[in-house]
């Protein structure tokens, strides 16, 4: 019996996205907290929290994306068509992000406030259009044969712009949650108050969402509430439960690194289940990702390349987050 090529490069699509959601989602989350934190010396900490280490968090994006060309060149071509705008907004986002990021540490103190409210817009476009691609992904993409038959606004609809709103929030409960285990003092204490509110909207977010795919879904309302599934399933709503319970009662006690954990256990059981819902489709809702699947000479050529890379993308990752461990207080800097 041989090895489902398929099967083993969605697994490695789907690491390579989770990696980047979480990585790139609490330094989105930070930029989006700017407006709650007017303070300039506190804004220059909750920067300099993730300057040596952001730029390379996109890097898990390009895996994402290239994975999907080299492995479902079917399922490339139709989502990118069916999602070209919200993409090519999301990439504007994280370039004007980007820029901003840089310029704001050489800026004088009368320029700082445009790259600031640069650095909130460019992160808030790209956290919004990312929900916005997942949304209309899982909302499923007109199809005609194998070729996209929709429009360039198809994504303009409200369970796309729900999910982007929904992963900004998300993305500030990962930016606000990873500010607490970095920061100390009163800037900690008003991310403590903040995370509160913003892990109750979270938890809204995901119920919501939790209830509108499956009511609007016929087939992943079979695939959620169908026996056994629904016992195998289960867990993960449970476990949502679990991670909210914990999340609120170590924001009394002090909290350091368990609320970014506990954050982190949340956003993985949500694409978790959004994952469920559209397994086995790689282009919802009814191409498979065997059908959309490569020759299987072209994936195992690109997969030598991918299983040589992603072990020195993970080392290079965990050394540059070890060696800018601990707290980062005023007036220090990487800049």
């Amino acid at each position: 019996m041989g090895i489902d090529l398929s099967l083993l490069w969605i697994f490695i699509i789907f690491f390579g996205v989770m990696m980047y959601v979480v990585m790139d989602g609490f330094d989105l989350g930070i930029g989006m907290l700017y407006p709650f934190v007017p303070d300039r010396h506190d804004r220059d900490v909750m920067m300099n929290t993730v300057a040596p280490v952001w730029d390379g968090n996109e890097t898990w994006l390009v895996l994402g994306g290239a994975g999907l060309l080299a492995a479902f060149p079917l399922a490339y071509s139709v989502v990118l068509s069916a999602l070209y705008l919200p993409l090519m907004l999301m990439l504007l986002g994280l370039i004007f992000r980007g820029v901003a990021f840089e310029f704001r540490f050489k800026a004088n103190d009368r320029e700082r406030p445009v790259w600031d409210a640069a650095f909130i817009l460019g992160s808030g476009t790209a956290s919004f259009f990312q929900g916005v691609a997942l949304g209309a992904y899982i909302d499923g993409i007109k199809l005609e044969g194998h070729r996209f038959a929709g429009g360039p606004l198809d994504w303009l609809t409200p369970f796309p712009l729900f999910c982007g709103v929904g992963l900004m929030v998300a993305y500030t409960v990962l930016g606000s949650t990873w500010l607490i285990m970095k920061t100390e003092g009163a800037l900690q204490q008003r991310m403590i108050r903040l995370t509160g509110s913003l892990a109750w909207l979270l938890l809204a977010v995901i119920a919501v969402i939790s209830l509108w795919t499956p009511l609007t879904h016929p087939e992943i309302a079979e695939r959620w509430f169908s026996l056994p599934n629904l016992f195998w399933f289960s867990p993960v709503p449970i476990l949502v439960a679990l991670c909210m319970f914990m999340l609120m009662r170590v924001l009394r006690h002090e909290p350091d690194i368990s609320p970014f954990m506990y954050a982190l256990g949340l956003v993985f059981l949500g694409y978790s289940g959004l994952a469920i819902s559209v397994w086995p489709n790689i282009i919802p809702p009814g191409i498979s990702i065997w059908d959309a699947a490569a020759p299987p000479q072209s994936q195992g050529f690109a997969l030598v390349g991918a299983l040589f890379i992603i072990p020195f993308i993970l080392m290079y990752t965990v050394w540059a987050y070890y060696v800018f461990r601990g707290k980062v207080r005023h007036g220090e800097g990487y800049h």
